[in-house]
C-alpha cells in the first residue's frame, strides 16, 4: 500500500486548548503515522478578532489515505470534538487543515492543495518552518523558509514549554508525611516484545516486566517515566548485540534503572513464552508447548545477581488415595477367592487407581554458570508423576496415564525430586549457587491446592541430599542476592 507524506496543521482556542490538539492526534494516528510535531505557539485570532487566542501547531506524517479521505476523517474528529458550524473563522475546540500531500497540486470545489492560505498566515509558517524550513510549496516554487520571511510574524508566540500550563514544585521531591522506607516502590506487567538469543538464532518473545528500586525515608516517590526510559534505551542496546538472553537483559535493566533513581537497590523481573517442540510418546506426533522462562535480577550499587527460572505443567497421582483404593481392592478379591499371591500379582500388574491432580512446577538457579531454560524443563516435567502434552491421541493418553499411576507422588516428593534432580544434572555448580524449586498441584477432589517449596544454596541442598545432615538455615531469594557473589 502507497504511503503518503501529509503536513497537517492544528487550532484551537475553546477549552482546554492544549488538550483539545493532542486529543486531535491521538484519534488521527490510527490512519496517520505522526512523525514531527512542532512546538506549540499561541497567536492571535485572525479575520474574527473578538474571541481568545489560539494555539497552534503543525505535524509531519505519512498515511496511506487520500486527500479526501484525510478531510473527511478530519472532519469527523473536529465535530467528535464538538466544533459547531457557525460563521467563519469563529471560535473553536479544533481545527484541522491539511497543508501538503506529497507534491501534489489539487483544486476541487471540495479540496484546494496546498492549502490556498497557509503562504499568507504567520501563525502556519512559523510551526511548518520548526519542522520542515526546506519544504517546496509546488504551486508558488519557493521553500517554507523563502515564505516565512513575507509575512508578519507578531502576533504568533512560541510557548517556552510544550504545555502552557505553569508547573509547580514537583511534588516527587517533598518530604512525605510519614518518613519511613520503602522496600520495594515501582512498576508491573510492562508488556514488550523483544529479541532474545535461543539455541543460535535470534527469536521474538512476548514478555512482561517488572522493574522496581527501593525508596529512601525521606522521598515521597520515584519517577516513573525513568523506568520507561531505562527498559527502552536497555531493550535498544541490548537486543542490538549479538546473543542477548533473557539473563542479560535483566541485569542491564536493574543496573541502568539503579544508576537513573540513584538507588540502593533495583530490580528487573522479566517472564517471557517460549516454545519447546516434542514428539508425543506413542504416535509420535510433533506438538508445540509453551513454558515460561523467568528472569531476576538485581543491582545493589557494586554487583548484580540474577537467577534463572521456568515453570512448567505435569501432572502427579495421589499416593494416599491410591494406597487406599489397593486395599479395598485386595479385600474384595479375597471376598472372590483370590489367594493373596494371586492378589499380589493382579495389583503389580495393572495400574490402581487414584485421583489426580494438574501441577505446575517453577524451578530457579542462580548460578555464575549459563543455565539453558530447556534444561530446567526437563527437570521440572520429569519430577512430577507425568509429564503432560497439547495433542495426544488415544494411545498417547493410555501411556500418561498409566505413567503417571506407576508412578505416584505428593506435592513434597515433586519438590524433593526436582532439587535431587538439580545436583544431578548441574554437580559443577559452585557451593554459593542457589536454588528454589516450587510445586503446586490443583487438587482434582479437594477444593483446595496443595504447595510445597524449598530455597537455598546450592551446598546447603546438598549437605541434606548426599550427606544426610539437618540443615536449619534455608537461605531465600532476597538474602541471596545479598550476598557477595
Amino acid at each position: 500500500m502507497e504511503s503518503h507524506r501529509v503536513f497537517l496543521a492544528f487550532g484551537s482556542n475553546l477549552g482546554d486548548r492544549l488538550s483539545n490538539i493532542l486529543e486531535a492526534l491521538n484519534q488521527l494516528k490510527p490512519h496517520v503515522a505522526i512523525e514531527k510535531l512542532s512546538s506549540f505557539y499561541e497567536t492571535e485570532p485572525v479575520g474574527f478578532r473578538d474571541q481568545p487566542l489560539f494555539l497552534n501547531a503543525v505535524a509531519e506524517g505519512s498515511t496511506s489515505l487520500s486527500p479526501q479521505e484525510i478531510l473527511q476523517l478530519a472532519k469527523r474528529i473536529e465535530k467528535r470534538m464538538g466544533r459547531q458550524q457557525t460563521f467563519r473563522n469563529a471560535p473553536r475546540p479544533i481545527d484541522i487543515d491539511l497543508l501538503f500531500f506529497d507534491d501534489l497540486v489539487l483544486e476541487t470545489p471540495d479540496i484546494t492543495i496546498p492549502h490556498p492560505r497557509l503562504h499568507e498566515r504567520a501563525f502556519v509558517l512559523i510551526p511548518l518552518s520548526e519542522i520542515a524550513p526546506n519544504l517546496f510549496h509546488p504551486k508558488l516554487k519557493k521553500p517554507i523558509s523563502e515564505l516565512l520571511k513575507e509575512v508578519d510574524p507578531s502576533g504568533v508566540k512560541k510557548l517556552s514549554r510544550a504545555t502552557p500550563v505553569t508547573l509547580g514544585k514537583d511534588i516527587q521531591e517533598s518530604l512525605p508525611s510519614i518518613q519511613l522506607s520503602l522496600s520495594r516502590v515501582g512498576i508491573k506487567n510492562i508488556q514488550r516484545i523483544i529479541r532474545l538469543s535461543r539455541d543460535g538464532k535470534v527469536n521474538l518473545f512476548y514478555a512482561t516486566l517488572d522493574l522496581f528500586v527501593d525508596l529512601n525515608p525521606s522521598q515521597m516517590g520515584v519517577h516513573m517515566s525513568r523506568f520507561s526510559d531505562a527498559l527502552e534505551e536497555v531493550i535498544d542496546e541490548v537486543t542490538s548485540k549479538p546473543a542477548p538472553t533473557v539473563e542479560s537483559l535483566a541485569e542491564e535493566i536493574s543496573v541502568k534503572i539503579g544508576e537513573k533513581h540513584d538507588s540502593t537497590r533495583s530490580e528487573a523481573r522479566i517472564r517471557a513464552s517460549f516454545p519447546i517442540y516434542k514428539i508425543t510418546p506413542v504416535s509420535g506426533k510433533k506438538t508445540q508447548e509453551i513454558y515460561s522462562m523467568i528472569s531476576m535480577a538485581v543491582f545493589n550499587g557494586k554487583f548484580v545477581k540474577k537467577v534463572i527460572g521456568v515453570e512448567a505443567e505435569g501432572m502427579t497421582a495421589c499416593p494416599c488415595a491410591q494406597e487406599m483404593v489397593k486395599d479395598y481392592s485386595r479385600e474384595r478379591l479375597l471376598e472372590e477367592g483370590f489367594s493373596e499371591k494371586e492378589i499380589e500379582k493382579i495389583l503389580e500388574s495393572i495400574p490402581v487407581a487414584s485421583h489426580n491432580q494438574r501441577g505446575r512446577g517453577t524451578l530457579f538457579i542462580g548460578a555464575k554458570r549459563f543455565i539453558k531454560a530447556e534444561e530446567l524443563v526437563e527437570i521440572v516435567e520429569s519430577s512430577m508423576s507425568s509429564e503432560t502434552y497439547n495433542l495426544l491421541k488415544r494411545q498417547d493418553e493410555l501411556f500418561v496415564v498409566n505413567k503417571a499411576h506407576r508412578n505416584p507422588m505428593f506435592v513434597e516428593d515433586v519438590v524433593r525430586e526436582m532439587l535431587f534432580n538439580v545436583i544431578e544434572t548441574f554437580p559443577d555448580l559452585e557451593d554459593n549457587s542457589f536454588v528454589w524449586a516450587k510445586q503446586e498441584n490443583f487438587e482434582g477432589i479437594h477444593k483446595y491446592d496443595a504447595f510445597a517449596e524449598r530455597f537455598g544454596t546450592i551446598d546447603e541442598i546438598r549437605k541434606e541430599v548426599l550427606r544426610g545432615e539437618r540443615i536449619h538455615k534455608h537461605t531465600d531469594l532476597e538474602a541471596w542476592f545479598k550476598l557477595d557473589p
